[in-house]
């Protein structure tokens, strides 16, 4: 069974960088399943963090500006066409940790046919792997567009300022109904020990679910990160880690 989860909250404030770490913390704990990292940013920062220069998307595939590695196949209908297509650009980027980068993705009330067959391909790829992290755009709307998928476990990453707070409030609000089957909740992200107080209250306030918060330095540690992630993990609505 497919675990997944999504990383949302404004740009900047370290989705991309947690969607990495959250990644070697499962590959470390659950060593034999297999990750598929969906990098749903139109920025492609989380393909970028890799030294990848994503060319090849979904997007690429509905639009036919797509570059195939081999001929495309005759005698396919259009799904295996899709099916087949969609396999051509993953990208292996670890042991057991594979990407598939989306870009571009067409409004969800879209009648083409190319739409619905993408999303049923996208829904086979996802049930193919045991976890699949989602760097998403913003909030889950864009990612609800692309794939209609339930989300186990929606982390959305605050900075420490008030006005961060408040608006992953609003980001919570605008993604709750994506996310009714599962569990949402925040994580501050640069905590900053002379705002941290005052941040914790406010997400009380607003009656976020605080998971955890993270100091993290300027100086990208993945290794360092997922042992923060780690230490908040069992309050996330995951299969659990198993302990000696």
């Amino acid at each position: 069974m497919t675990s997944t989860i999504a990383f949302i909250g404004k740009s900047g404030n370290g989705k991309t960088t947690l969607t990495r770490a959250f990644a070697r913390l499962i590959r470390k704990n659950f060593s034999n399943s297999s990750i598929l990292l969906i990098d749903n940013d139109l920025s492609l920062e989380l393909s970028d963090s890799f030294g990848i220069k994503t060319r090849n998307t979904i997007y690429g595939i509905k639009s036919g500006k797509h570059e195939y590695k081999t001929g495309i196949p005759d005698g396919m209908t259009k799904q295996e066409f899709i099916d087949w297509a969609i396999e051509d650009i993953i990208i292996e980027v670890d042991e057991n940790i594979d990407m598939i980068a989306s870009w571009l993705v067409t409004p969800k009330d879209c009648k083409c046919p190319s739409t619905k067959l993408t999303r049923d391909s996208l829904i086979k790829l996802i049930e193919r792997y045991d976890f699949v992290i989602i760097d998403c755009e913003y909030d889950l709307k864009y990612l609800n567009s692309l794939v209609d998928y339930p989300i186990d476990e929606t982390i959305i990453v605050s900075g420490c300022k008030k006005s961060d707070i408040e608006l992953s409030a609003k980001i919570a609000n605008s993604s709750r109904k994506y996310a009714l089957n599962g569990q949402m909740g925040i994580i501050i992200n640069k905590a900053e020990k002379e705002n941290l107080n005052n941040a914790m209250t406010l997400v009380k306030d607003l009656d976020l679910n605080l998971i955890g918060t993270i100091n993290q330095k300027n100086e990208i540690n993945y290794d360092e990160l997922a042992q923060n992630l780690e230490v908040f993990y069992p309050r996330m609505n995951l299969p659990q880690i198993e302990t000696e």
